[in-house]
């Protein structure tokens, strides 16, 4: 039964005249709660117009190199003022946007009773914070601090342990940094200090916003600076407290320039914590952790009326600072996880003439939503809104609108009803919430911009930039959505991992082994004004592009490590993907800096980084030498290799020789110690000894290594899967930052580099892998009784390769286990040496490049473990990954090296003769920046640049990954004149060069594998097998503009004459050789009919339909390159059996 189009769902439809009247009301901003948003920190009314943000990603202990930009994004809050005094929609206006909001049953969270005791305030409080940021609001009485004109409120959003939606504002929480008390400074001046700071803000015109002061307070604290050895005592520090937030980079940067004070003359000073978020700030001082729980005991904070509510959520309430209690995860009860809904959503957009959707003109057409409770199996919504009727999908909702506009009002409304705390999807943050964004404001919905847990603030997008020196950069948007995280798992995806493609299909088929259905947006248009079969589909092709991130999510279990991450390091979700490393270290640092008293002194920043020392003068850090590498002994190890690793090296070296900033000596202070109180290291630094004073830096990650250890006991005790996918996240968790503290010191341009450190903890590095080195070969020798004489072939950071000389596994583990032992009591603890793995075979082909069967029991081995070779690396293509693959498993697992040599010779020799599926040669590499950034001509860089000449709609864009091959060009042609779209090649018959792939591609991996093996590896690439070759003829470019097409016999291939037939000639037809011809011809139709017929019956199922169109696009797959190649064959057999004539077929 055919359903007619509705403006809304079903269930209640929404006033299409609120919109109007709306818009009229926007441009009358009321202000009359006048609070603002900074979202997480930053700037939340975003133009389009300002320049782009640069975040920079710390990638691990090794990679760790903040851009400036990324400094400046941490450091700077002063965009808050704008806006605070941005325009938003006023709270009247809002109420009347809520009224309309359907509450349709399925979608709203559990309800909450007007007689819950939460309302009547006669009981605690308890929910789960998923995400913090703060506002400038007016002051309330009976709470802490000023009493009038703006102050900051820290806004806590959660879920409590029924699903309620919590948003929580806490006051009485002011901004502050310590700087350096002046001499002859006297106590009773701190008020006149303060007095003169805010004379000296005011002569600077500094905007305020409608706070009192700049200034609030000063107070003179005991503290200890956390650079360098103190010597145990305390010195005086001046506590600065500014009004709001913003105020501090202004204050900061008078006192770090210097100021004229009366009676003391010029000063300039060293500043301390004035970079800190003033978010993260909070909640270290509340002992509060990324997505734990927050409780709020009776009686402590006041329940905002409907008439008082900022906010969607259930609960609003104000709270005095000093009140929160807050539990960390480690605390027996509160590692659980609140029933946090996820939203993940897709669009699809209609096209005009094919060409990629623009937001200015192209309508939504399509909205698909899959809602789920983290911790339930099966989805709490799944639904679909379509412009146009839809036939019937099982077991989900059909909404059907009359006109887009009224879809764009009703998708808000049910963002809003369902109140997600995450939103996640694929690629949302860069396509689909900036074009519904966009295409909302082009068709003037004024309500729809509103999409966070903030009723009056809007939505809005700036350009940004994400780049590190690991993934290079990626432009993106940023998205002020209060109160609701943006998980994008495109992002999430390419952080975390390192893959060929990060398209929807590629990912979902490398994790899940599952794909979907690849329409190309040329095709969209086409199926959206079909019938409603073509609508079901296209609805069906939408929803599953919403239900694979989810189980993207949940396969990889990212929501819960992003949790753990969070809790472990102290910093909201929402910073994980936004942010890097040095975030995390620092929030670790700061909490335990805290605890015992000492402050973290602020890098200032003038070009490059620099140190203010105590004459203020500038220091710069110098560069420092890496992980240590053994020379590798290359070659084809036929016998057991055992593996020798250092339990967490770089920690354990920091905690083992107290390595820190607060143990760091001066040279002008050695003289005042004796010997036995500290230690110089191998790179020449001196640190106080453990004994003398215990560093913060060795504290922190004594602490991580034993909640890592305590999580991994839990982890085996615990059967709740819940908690085991828990456990198994802190414990990663706990890792990743324990890795991280050294990487972070020895970031050069990072908020507090300390190569000392760093320098240090490589060079005992060094000194641990040659003395390791040594004591094996010392040991395991012949003279002591030892079968054979050991030899490390190969040293790595904190690893060594030794070959015992035993042929027997089992005996290689025993030496492993002893060796370890033994030399570990040579170390200071708690550096420990550890047997894990034994290699057998084992192939070492160069530094960091190795392969072999890796054992841990001497039944079976684990698996094929491979470092550094082209079987990992991304920039290489299908043919050569699988090449090397099999034949280090010839090699390794079947032991032939005669069967290895073959089949690479019988690859070589289908490349050649033009044998080799085209997916097979795809070569796929990010662009990371703008083409005119590049300082040299590149294949993938070239080819983005003729694709956007072709079709600058579809054209590759900076973060994208671009497929491509090498063709054949004129002789001489660089590798960037010769790249190539794969469609585009077979849809024109465009040769390959196949000689670049064997030169180019096949032959180092190659020989690098064979020669420790084989004493010629020149064979494998000359030889019978190479001699023959194919080449086919282009359709198009090249010559072929030139070349006049004439046809020729199918026989003898002589050309016809003008006046003879279009099939064979004369000759031919006397011989008698016609019929065979044509029976040929049938039959070679014939066979790629039946291959595209089973081509199209996979396709089809995987599509999920066995009587549709196939329409996929999808690069990714294999099997669509197939379907193209044959569609190609199959055209050019019709082309043959056309030029067949009635009367040479009657002949027959």
């Amino acid at each position: 039964m055919k359903r007619k189009p509705t403006s809304q769902p079903t269930t209640k439809k929404v006033s299409s005249s609120s919109s109007s009247t709306t818009d009229d009301k926007n441009k009358k901003f009321k202000q009359k709660e006048n609070e603002s948003i900074i979202s997480k920190g930053e700037p939340s009314d975003f133009d389009e117009d300002e320049e782009n943000e640069d975040i920079e990603d710390m990638d691990d202990a090794q990679q760790f190199e903040p851009s400036e930009e990324d400094e400046q994004d941490i450091m700077e809050e002063e965009d808050v003022l704008n806006s605070t005094l941005s325009q938003n929609i006023s709270l009247e206006d809002m109420k009347k946007f809520r009224a309309v909001v359907p509450k349709h049953p399925n979608w709203v969270r559990p309800s909450l009773s007007k007689d819950s005791l939460y309302f009547k305030g006669t009981c605690s409080l308890a929910f789960q914070q998923m995400d913090a940021d703060y506002t400038l609001g007016e002051q309330k009485p009976g709470y802490p601090g000023p009493t009038t004109g703006n102050v900051p409120i820290v806004r806590l959003y959660g879920v409590t342990e029924e699903g309620h939606s919590v948003t929580c504002h806490v006051r009485g929480y002011t901004p502050y940094f310590y700087i350096d008390q002046p001499d002859n400074f006297n106590p009773d001046q701190t008020q006149n200090f303060a007095k003169f700071l805010n004379t000296i803000m005011a002569e600077r015109n500094i905007q305020k916003g409608k706070a009192d002061k700049y200034i609030v307070n000063v107070s003179i604290e005991k503290k200890k600076s956390l650079m360098h050895y103190s010597f145990g005592s305390s010195r005086n520090f001046l506590r600065i407290e500014t009004s709001i937030p913003p105020m501090v980079p202004h204050v900061r940067e008078a006192l770090e320039k210097g100021i004229h004070i009366p009676g003391l003359g010029f000063k300039k000073f060293q500043t301390y914590e004035s970079n800190v978020l003033f978010v993260l700030r909070c909640m270290i001082d509340s002992n509060m952790v990324g997505a734990n729980w927050v409780e709020l005991p009776a009686g402590s904070y006041k329940l905002r009326s409907d008439n008082e509510k900022v906010s969607h959520s259930q609960i609003e309430v104000d709270v005095s600072y000093e009140d929160l209690i807050s539990h960390l995860p480690t605390e027996p009860g509160w590692h659980k996880i609140a029933p946090v809904r996820v939203l993940s959503f897709d669009i699809e957009c209609k096209g005009k003439d094919g060409h990629f959707p623009q937001a200015e003109s192209d309508p939504v057409i399509v909205i698909a939503n899959y809602v789920t409770v983290q911790g339930k199996s099966e989805p709490l919504i799944k639904n679909v809104m379509c412009l146009g009727d839809v036939a019937p999908i099982v077991g989900v909702e059909i909404h059907s609108y009359k006109n887009e506009k009224d879809m764009l009002e009703a998708w808000r409304n049910f963002m809003v009803c369902v109140d997600p705390d995450i939103i996640t999807g694929y690629n949302i943050i860069n396509f689909d919430l900036p074009y519904l964004i966009n295409r909302a404001k082009t068709l003037k919905v004024g309500t729809f911009p509103f999409l966070g847990r903030i009723a009056n603030k809007r939505s809005q997008m700036k350009n940004s930039t994400f780049s590190s020196r690991a993934y290079g950069t990626r432009e993106s948007k940023d998205i002020n959505i209060e109160g609701r995280i943006q998980l994008d798992v495109l992002q999430a995806i390419q952080r975390d991992h390192k893959l060929s493609s990060y398209s929807l299909n590629s990912v979902s088929a490398h994790f899940l082994g599952d794909q979907k259905e690849e329409v190309h947006h040329s095709i969209i248009s086409t199926l959206h004004e079909g019938s409603d079969e073509d609508r079901r589909r296209l609805a069906s092709y939408c929803l599953k592009d919403a239900i694979l991130p989810i189980r993207l999510l949940d396969k990889l279990m990212i929501i819960i490590n992003y949790i753990e991450m969070a809790r472990v390091t102290g910093i909201p979700v929402s910073f994980i993907l936004k942010r890097g490393q040095q975030i995390k270290v620092i929030s670790q640092l700061l909490r335990k800096a805290k605890e015992k008293g000492y402050i973290m002194p602020t890098i200032t920043k003038s070009g490059k980084k620099e140190v203010l020392d105590e004459e203020g003068e500038a220091t710069e850090g110098e560069t420092y030498e890496g992980g240590f590498v053994l020379s590798p002994k290359t070659g084809y190890y036929d016998i057991p290799i055992t593996t020798l690793d250092f339990a967490s090296l770089y920690p354990s070296i920091m905690i083992a020789h107290n390595l820190c900033y607060t143990t760091l000596l001066k040279k002008e202070d050695i003289s005042k110690l004796s010997e036995d109180q500290y230690i110089k290291t191998p790179s020449g630094d001196y640190f106080i000894k453990r004994e003398v004073q215990q560093g913060l830096l060795p504290l922190v990650l004594e602490e991580l290594l034993a909640a890592r250890k305590q999580a991994r006991k839990d982890l085996e005790k615990a059967t709740d899967p819940t908690e085991k996918a828990v456990m198994n996240g802190r414990q990663l968790a706990l890792k990743v930052s324990a890795n991280s503290v050294y990487g972070f010191t020895g970031a050069t341009v990072g908020m507090l580099p300390c190569l000392e450190i760093s320098a240090s903890v490589t060079a005992f590095g060094r000194e641990m892998i040659q003395h390791t080195k040594a004591m094996v070969e010392e040991m395991y020798t012949v003279k002591n009784g030892y079968e054979a004489n050991a030899t490390v072939i190969y040293g790595d950071t904190d690893s060594v390769m030794v070959k015992f000389g035993t042929k027997d596994i089992k005996r290689a583990m025993e030496l492993g286990l002893h060796a370890s032992q033994e030399i570990s009591k040579t170390f200071v603890k708690p550096i420990k040496l550890e047997f894990e793995k034994v290699y057998y075979p084992y192939l070492l082909l160069a530094k960091k490049r190795y392969a072999g069967l890796l054992w841990t029991k001497t039944e079976k081995y684990d698996k094929m473990d491979a470092k550094g070779i082209v079987t990992v690396r991304r920039d290489n293509c299908a043919l050569v990954r699988n090449l090397v693959n099999t034949c280090l498993h010839l090699i390794l697992v079947k032991k032939s090296i005669e069967a290895a040599v073959n089949y690479a010779k019988s690859v070589i020799s289908d490349l050649l003769m033009n044998r080799m599926d085209i997916s097979m040669l795809v070569i796929t590499k990010a662009l990371v920046k703008k083409s005119d950034k590049y300082k040299a001509k590149q294949t993938h860089v070239e080819l983005a640049e003729r694709m956007a000449k072709r079709d600058p709609s579809t054209a590759p864009r900076v973060g994208d990954r671009i497929p491509y091959v090498i063709v054949k060009a004129h002789k001489g042609a660089k590798a960037y004149e010769k790249s190539e779209d794969p469609i585009w090649v077979l849809e024109n018959n465009i040769p390959i060069d196949a000689q670049y792939y064997l030169e180019h591609q096949i032959k180092n991996p190659l020989e690098q594998i064979f020669s420790p093996i084989i004493d010629n590896t020149q064979s494998l690439f000359v030889g019978e097998h190479t001699r023959a070759i194919s080449i086919p003829t282009p359709s198009k470019g090249g010559i072929m503009k030139f070349a006049q097409k004439q046809l020729r016999c199918l026989g003898c291939r002589n050309v016809l004459s003008k006046n003879g037939g279009s099939t064979i000639c004369n000759d031919c037809k006397q011989k008698g050789v016609a019929p065979k011809i044509y029976e040929s011809a049938i039959n070679k139709r014939n066979h790629y009919e039946d291959i595209y017929s089973r081509v199209w019956t996979y396709c089809q199922r995987c599509q999920g339909s066995l009587h549709a169109d196939v329409l996929c696009t999808n690069r990714d797959c294999p099997v669509f390159y197939m379907r193209k190649k044959v569609q190609k064959e199959l055209s050019d057999c019709q082309e043959v059996l056309n030029r067949f004539d009635d009367e040479v077929i009657y002949d027959f």
